[in-house]
């Protein structure tokens, strides 16, 4: 009889690591370990709790098995990048006028995922622990909500139903402010998106000047590009991106921290007078948690399952998130 034949494992592009495996290489070797043990205590307990979404569960320990190694490799990423931008100049430094040199520009990073997943506290957490290297001070943060279509034009257009589908963003002029950010103007101005008035507000912009690092954060980032009426492929958002990242759980358990957060809003932030949901305060929990429900069914689920769970494969780094909220396992793209 012939030997039976081993069966291998499937490749894969990711490298698929535990939380304790993960949790180990905040410390590296030398010299990059000299470079993490000059990393600023990592946040205090009332800093955590300042960042913390409603409804997220992070503490000191989350921050330090997950954060603080991601803010490494992050760190490790942003100086290979800078290495490879000045060998790219001195490639180019025989060209007639320069040949297109680069000077320094902001490292880009992505940050998508569901609805009610934590990539908000996620990207308020990187923000925080990356402004703490010497390296890169200046760390920015803009949300892609700014960029979603203003109520009016979204009624125009009968869209209202379809907030946060990636036809509901003003894709060009989101796509527009990064590669203004990437190259490199002093000033780039992005509108400001109010979740109490479930709307933009009309005048405000948020300017973000030359930062070291850009985090954009948002439902659909990770969007590959759409051909133009012309046919033509356009260049996506993710294009400008220098990393990305996708906040990753089970359907069942986003569904479920979407219902309890509506339900902590109704008890809190939906009795301003402002609040556009001010009228799930003056009805019965069980009406309005109907609405919830029908909210998730009818357009959340079906945008997360349609739109953004399949962008998950592009992204650099996936964080999988157990049902209690903690991160359990990080894969990370192979080079």
């Amino acid at each position: 009889m012939g030997s039976v034949p081993t069966r291998t494992a499937t490749p894969s592009p990711y490298v698929d690591l535990s939380r304790a495996e993960w949790r180990a290489l905040r410390r590296g070797s030398t010299p990059e370990r000299e470079l993490s043990e000059r990393t600023p205590l990592p946040l205090t307990a009332e800093e955590v709790e300042a960042l913390r979404g409603l409804g997220d569960v992070i503490d000191l320990d989350e921050v330090q098995d997950v954060y603080l190694p991601l803010s490494r490799l992050l760190n490790l990423y942003v100086a290979a990048t800078h290495t490879l931008r000045q060998n790219l100049n001195t490639f180019l430094g025989d060209v007639p006028n320069g040949g297109g040199a680069q000077n320094g520009t902001p490292f880009v990073i992505g940050v998508a995922g569901s609805v009610a997943v934590g990539k908000s506290t996620v990207s308020r957490l990187l923000r925080t622990l990356l402004a703490r290297w010497p390296e890169h001070p200046r760390v920015a943060l803009v949300t892609t909500d700014g960029f979603l279509y203003p109520n009016a034009e979204l009624r125009h257009r009968g869209l209202m139903r379809r907030k946060g589908f990636p036809e509901s963003y003003d894709r060009r002029a989101l796509t527009r402010f990064v590669a203004d950010v990437k190259s490199g103007l002093p000033e780039v101005a992005a509108p400001i998106y109010s979740h109490l008035e479930y709307d933009i507000v009309p005048g405000e912009r948020l300017v973000v000047r030359r930062p070291d690092i850009l985090i954009v954060e948002g439902l659909n980032v990770l969007q590959p590009a759409l051909p133009g009426k012309d046919g033509r492929t356009r260049l996506a958002l993710s294009d400008y991106f220098d990393f990305s990242l996708y906040v990753d759980a089970r359907t069942e358990d986003i569904r479920r921290w979407y219902l309890e957060r509506f339900r902590a809003l109704r008890e809190t932030a939906f009795h301003d007078p402002a609040s556009y949901f001010r009228r799930y305060t003056l009805v019965s929990e069980g009406e309005a948690l109907g609405y919830a429900r029908d909210t998730w069914r009818t357009v959340n689920e079906p945008n997360l399952l349609e739109n953004i769970a399949p962008t998950r494969g592009r992204a650099t780094l996936v964080l999988r998130k157990a049902s209690d909220h903690t991160v359990h396992r990080i894969r990370l793209r192979k080079l």
